[in-house]
């Protein structure tokens, strides 16, 4: 009997597993440009830089202090990089002041970022955090009337939670800030000389 058992033992652990063996965990991707996003710099920059940050993020706010302006100077402006800037909300409030300036116009749309960024600490910590972003909509052009109708526009709030959750599932986004330079990913607001080393890697080949 026993050598019975052990027959049929052998059987179950030889034979293969219904459905086959387990898919292999699919390989993350990389972002692609979109008619969506807003360019900073010039559309035809051989490299693109993909940043998703939250704007109640203290590293995002010492990236916009610290690198990008010198990212900017020298890549951006040059003509050999351009920016594209992705939402990752961490925080309801996140999400609002994001809103914002994806209600902007379009040419507005990476001042009020680096307003946002820049002055952070003033409306993130304030008595009423949505009173002060309406001070900053008012300092940008947006009246009370526009503010107001933004904060209730469903499709803008679902466009920025929608990055956030595109950028988890398909690129493996999980902390602000991180960066896609042609793709390669970099996280965490690396200074200059990281970023300049990276940049010139990415460059086209002559």
């Amino acid at each position: 009997m026993r050598n019975i058992w052990l027959f049929l033992a052998a059987l179950i652990l030889s034979a293969p597993v219904l459905g086959g063996a387990p898919p292999a965990l699919a390989q993350e991707q990389t972002p692609q440009q979109t008619p969506e996003d807003r360019v900073l710099g010039k559309a035809d920059a051989p490299i693109t830089i993909f940043e998703y940050a939250s704007l109640t993020c203290p590293h995002c706010a010492a990236f916009d202090r610290e690198t990008l302006p010198k990212v900017k100077e020298n890549w951006i402006d040059t003509g050999k990089a351009k920016l594209i800037f992705r939402d990752f909300p961490l925080d309801g409030l996140a999400l609002r002041a994001a809103m914002l300036a994806r209600c902007a116009p379009p040419d507005r749309f990476y001042g009020f970022i680096d307003t946002l960024f820049q002055s952070q600490q003033t409306w993130e910590h304030a008595k009423d955090p949505m009173e002060a972003l309406e001070h900053i909509a008012r300092l940008g052009g947006m009246t009370e009337e526009q503010f107001k109708s933004c904060m209730k526009n469903e499709q803008v709030s679902n466009a920025v939670v929608g990055s956030e959750t595109l950028a988890q599932k398909e690129y493996g986004v999980n902390s602000t800030p991180t960066f896609f330079i042609n793709g390669t990913k970099i996280e965490g607001a690396q200074p200059y000389d990281a970023f300049d080393k990276a940049l010139t890697a990415a460059l086209p080949k002559s």
